[in-house]
């Protein structure tokens, strides 16, 4: 039973799809709190335990996961008392993740502006743009402490969902979560990325008009890199890169790990070697995902 026990803290400046995330956790069968005072995450832990000890009976809803968002309306002298709790909560048998979500500020901007919405804190003298930074300093507490950090600049709520299934609900165990995602320099270097690895120097597919349309994932251009010596070279040195580095991270209690591969575009040579790796590693972690960033599909 206590294995099975999750607590999930969600947390991110305003605007960075905090609810969305609840939401999706919700769904998958979490119980829920949105905006919980800090000092009253102790007491709901309490009451979580307790309930271990009792059988649950009529109505009464399960504690034994449980995800809740934690924002910027807090105290300052509240967020500072942050790390304490973290700590006293992780001594108990509930299984603690962090995960925070942020954007870069031109975009959380937008989502005001077409949303319409309030900013929490802004007034007659905080702009917008203050209080994004003020959010940003505020938050620091629970960034600096984060298993997993996401960011939502370039996603849709569609696919913040998908990803917050793919990484969080579907983490079966306690063992690292190992992601292995593709993307294109020219969309930039995903921010929430552990290791980056460039793969531009490989041999590139998208030259030949007659594989420009396919991706790594199709056969076409599976074909084209598996007969490159400069391919399976890469591949090979990053494999042994990783296989001797990933244990020491994992040692080091690490939930989360994001391996960046890019390429130009993103579509071929990064998809190919992260398909690649997510099979090479499979067998060595078990809890190995792949998701590529410039595809239509996660």
């Amino acid at each position: 039973m206590e294995a099975e026990m999750r607590l999930i803290i969600i947390s991110g400046r305003s605007g960075s799809g905090k609810s969305a995330a609840l939401n999706v956790l919700e769904d998958q069968g979490f119980y829920c709190i949105d905006n919980l005072p800090l000092g009253l995450l102790p007491a709901l832990i309490d009451q979580a335990q307790q309930q271990t000890h009792t059988p649950i009976t009529g109505n009464e809803v399960s504690l034994q996961r449980i995800a809740v968002s934690i924002d910027a309306r807090n105290a300052v002298q509240n967020m500072g008392e942050f790390p304490a709790i973290l700590k006293a909560i992780k001594e108990g048998p509930f299984n603690v993740e962090i995960l925070f979500l942020d954007a870069n500020k031109e975009t959380l901007m937008q989502r005001f502006s077409s949303t319409r919405r309030k900013h929490p804190l802004t007034n007659n003298d905080t702009s917008l743009d203050e209080a994004l930074e003020g959010e940003q300093d505020l938050l620091h507490y629970i960034s600096d402490l984060a298993d997993l950090q996401l960011d939502t600049t370039h996603l849709s709520v569609h696919e913040l969902r998908s990803l917050i299934k793919l990484r969080i609900s579907n983490k079966q165990s306690d063992d690292m979560a190992l992601l292995f995602q593709s993307f294109g320099f020219k969309h930039g270097i995903p921010i929430d990325a552990d290791l980056v690895f460039d793969v531009r120097n490989l041999p590139n597919p998208y030259w030949d008009p007659s594989l420009r349309s396919f991706t790594g994932k199709d056969p076409e251009i599976i074909a084209f890199l598996e007969k490159e010596p400069l391919v399976q070279e890469m591949l090979n040195d990053i494999q042994t890169y990783l296989t001797k580095w990933l244990p020491s991270f994992e040692q080091a209690n690490r939930s989360y790990m994001t391996v960046a591969i890019g390429c130009t575009g993103g579509h071929h040579r990064s998809v190919f070697i992260s398909e690649a790796l997510t099979h090479l590693f499979f067998e060595q972690f078990g809890n190995v995902q792949v998701r590529h960033r410039e595809l239509p599909d996660l």
